[in-house]
């Protein structure tokens, strides 16, 4: 079969467009949507410092890639950033690829651990925590966005970027409606219009499916071990759900997404939340005590 593109021989099938691509071709296209997103939510400015996460999986590893690849035409900064949560025999391989990476992109590299912050592993507490109320992913959301934050503002970066996909926030969605979060829904978008550090999601429009293959057909390595306590919550559930309607209904991704990101537009405006500055630690919040120290506070009081 022909790309459609180019006289080369095409090796990967867009089920919900149609297109055959060669390898070429379809790479440029992911750089394209990438761009595309990046500049339609304005994402990045000239002369600013961008933290990318680098969690040394396929997401990270391309999204790293490709901002290299952009910065090197446009006049913006990088700087890759792993955060070690503490999993033993898990982050040590990911921290090694990532390392080498790095290195062979001439990007600079940080790692900051959960043990150097917070003064306590994941592995440890997921043994302090009520099981009952508290899963691993909880704990590790709240404590991997302040360790991302306190790079940036230790780095003096201006923007944040993560590698989430469009599969993440269709999950991420279905996961906020189901457990009644639906304040969440309204923080959904891919950019962000805040005045001080802004978070953003370059691949938000590219399927998962579709980063796996850019990352092996770009010879990117990343780390294909999953993380030991993936399936503790029902993200994984969620995801085969998505995956087994688009197998039968292709391009229903794209169309859920675009609802969502209207669905959260409008609800914008009644989940803004005024931001306090916390008691405990001084970082922001929307209470009295951020997150971050309520999950600490209460982690010393099981280990008590």
């Amino acid at each position: 079969m022909q790309c459609q593109k180019c006289e080369n021989t095409a090796v990967y099938t867009r089920k919900y467009s149609g297109e055959s691509l060669c390898s070429e071709c379809f790479s440029n296209s992911i750089l394209r949507k990438a761009a595309k997103t990046i500049s339609k939510y304005k994402m990045i400015k000239n002369d600013e410092l961008v933290v990318v996460g680098v969690s040394g999986g396929k997401d990270s590893l391309v999204l790293l890639s490709i901002l290299k690849k952009m910065s090197e035409t446009h006049n913006f900064r990088i700087i890759a950033v792993t955060i070690d949560e503490g999993i033993p025999g898990y982050r040590d391989e990911a921290l090694e690829i990532v390392k080498s990476f790095c290195s062979k992109l001439d990007v600079e590299f940080r790692t900051y651990s959960y043990k150097e912050l917070y003064d306590v592993t994941l592995s440890e507490s997921l043994e302090l925590r009520d099981e009952e109320k508290t899963t691993s992913c909880s704990i590790c959301g709240i404590f991997r966005r302040r360790a991302l934050d306190h790079a940036a503002e230790e780095l003096g970066a201006n923007v944040i970027a993560t590698g989430h996909n469009l599969d993440d926030s269709l999950q991420t969605f279905l996961i906020n409606t189901l457990s009644g979060d639906s304040n969440k829904i309204g923080w959904m978008s891919p950019g962000s219009d805040s005045k001080q550090i802004r978070k953003i999601k370059p691949l938000a429009e590219i399927y998962e499916s579709e980063i796996v293959f850019y990352a092996f057909t770009n010879n990117l390595p990343f780390q294909t071990e999953p993380c030991p306590h993936m399936n503790e919550g029902i993200r994984t559930e969620i995801r085969e759900f998505l995956n087994s309607i688009e197998d039968k209904h292709s391009g229903i991704k794209n169309n859920m997404y675009r609802s969502i990101i209207k669905i959260s537009e409008v609800m914008k405006d009644s989940s803004f939340k005024e931001k306090r500055i916390c008691t405990n630690c001084g970082n922001q919040c929307t209470g009295k005590i951020c997150a971050v120290c309520n999950m600490i506070t209460d982690l010393k009081k099981e280990r008590s």
